[in-house]
């Protein structure tokens, strides 16, 4: 008798367990948004953008229908029409600066603008975030060649063809949180405009809770290796933070959270986001702030505190980046679009529209979380508080083994509490908030409370 009362006592642990799993559903909202992403208008807009001869950073300076300052101003007219169905939440503007020479690749002084649109969020309360970019200049092989054809149509076309997509698509929607649409300049130049604008953020105490900022996204062929690989992408984070490293250090040692930075964090939910949403797409997850010994434009936004990763093709063809248009040995060379794969930036620009869609749909995330120590002990006690604003219906805890790249439990709490029979020693735990509709917020790592 005693032998099967422990049994069906085993039998219930396990079903209250798998009761205890969350089951995640897919938003039909972000479905359709998702279904609406076009290969065809993805291809359109970088048409259009390699007819503007050259969008280098130096380019015709004075207007006309050629050079960096025609394509944003074409750019700004594409945001402002779809503004007009956003009901006023949807505006755009120029944000312009000055850069002075530098003696490197600034020969004389330039007006740097951004395209920047804003989709207003619908909670007043909510003051949160999350900013798409891509950079609009492009180049040739000498880096101060502002006159020859620079077509750009990955590098980085593709990446303002996605900011152009989910602005076009997502501007007839209303999310809780707001969503920043940027299309930044100078960036072959040294991220004048991704400096400008997370200096802006920064000093302006903006809430950005993250940024996607997505740099060489349209190509699936690498021309060095021979292979073509339209079903994985790059999405670079860096683990340590570049902010205030010094100050955090110990904590982080004393915690091993090596691994767990705010871009990491952000990384792996773009992560869970793909598989949820993009069909044949699969995200590889790079541990590295950037390529090797390479920047791009959220290196700024990083270096200022916030949560920043950076999209980029699987595998990058160099005869088709950097490159004078021309023939050379029977081989074509130069960023034009017919070496871009439209299925391929379709997907990505799929992936870049769910994540934000699901970030700005769900609460703010859990404040306050902490994991109890007061005692030794091989269960772990998690206690946190609510957001401040959002609509929460519960919470979901993560963990993962110490080893592990991404969360694998998921467990849904109803309450501000947990204890969960694992050992801190032997796993990593996250709290997140979760929408009435299914979309968790970003996760917070527990600090200690003794």
């Amino acid at each position: 008798m005693k032998r099967m009362l422990l049994l069906l006592a085993g039998i219930l642990a396990v079903l209250a367990s798998a009761v205890s799993q969350e089951i995640v559903m897919r938003d039909p909202q972000i479905e359709r948004l998702v279904r609406d992403v076009s290969r065809d208008s993805l291809q359109t807009y970088i048409d259009r953008l390699v007819a503007f001869g050259t969008r280098h950073t130096l380019s015709a300076p004075g207007g006309g229908k050629r050079g960096i300052r025609a394509a944003r101003e074409w750019i700004l007219e594409k945001f402002t029409g779809w503004g007009k169905k956003s009901g006023g939440r949807f505006t755009a503007y120029i944000d312009t600066t000055t850069v002075p020479p530098d003696g490197k690749r600034i020969d004389v002084p330039v007006l740097i603008g951004n395209v920047i649109g804003i989709l207003k969020g619908t909670d007043p309360a909510d003051e949160r975030m999350y900013v798409i970019s891509g950079h609009i200049d492009s180049r040739v092989t000498d880096v101060m060649n502002s006159t020859s054809d620079a077509p750009g149509a990955d590098d980085d076309g593709s990446g303002t063809a996605a900011v152009m997509e989910c602005a076009r698509i997502l501007s007839g929607s209303g999310f809780p949180a707001t969503i920043v649409f940027a299309v930044v300049s100078g960036e072959e130049q040294g991220l004048f405009g991704s400096t400008c604008m997370a200096g802006r953020a920064k000093s302006g105490h903006w809430d950005v809770d993250a940024v996607l900022n997505n740099d060489i996204m349209g190509g699936s062929a690498s021309g060095e290796s021979g292979v073509s690989d339209n079903t994985r992408v790059r999405v670079f984070s860096e683990g340590l933070p570049a902010y205030e490293l010094d100050r955090n250090a110990a904590n982080i040692r004393s915690l091993g959270l090596e691994n767990d930075g705010k871009p990491r964090q952000l990384a792996r939910y773009v992560a869970q986001i793909c598989e949820r949403y993009v069909p044949h797409l699969e995200v590889v997850m790079i541990y590295r702030n950037d390529r090797f010994l390479r920047g791009g434009d959220h290196t700024p936004w990083v270096e200022n505190g916030f949560a920043a990763v950076r999209i980029t093709e699987m595998n990058e063809d160099y005869r088709h980046q950097h490159q004078d248009v021309r023939v050379e040995n029977g081989v074509r060379y130069g960023d034009l679009p017919e070496f871009l794969d439209f299925e391929y930036l379709r997907k990505n620009t799929a992936l870049n529209l769910a994540s934000l869609a699901s970030l700005a749909k769900s609460p703010p995330p859990p404040r306050e979380v902490y994991v109890e120590v007061k005692s030794l002990t091989n269960a772990t006690s998690l206690s946190w508080k609510p957001p401040l604003t959002g609509n929460v219906k519960g919470y979901c805890v993560l963990m993962r083994a110490t080893t592990s790249p991404v969360w694998e439990k998921r467990i849904f709490a109803s309450g501000t509490e947990l204890v969960l029979p694992y050992s801190k020693d032997n796993y990593f735990f996250a709290v997140a908030s979760v929408s009435a509709d299914g979309n968790e917020s970003l996760p917070v790592i527990p600090a200690v409370k003794r």
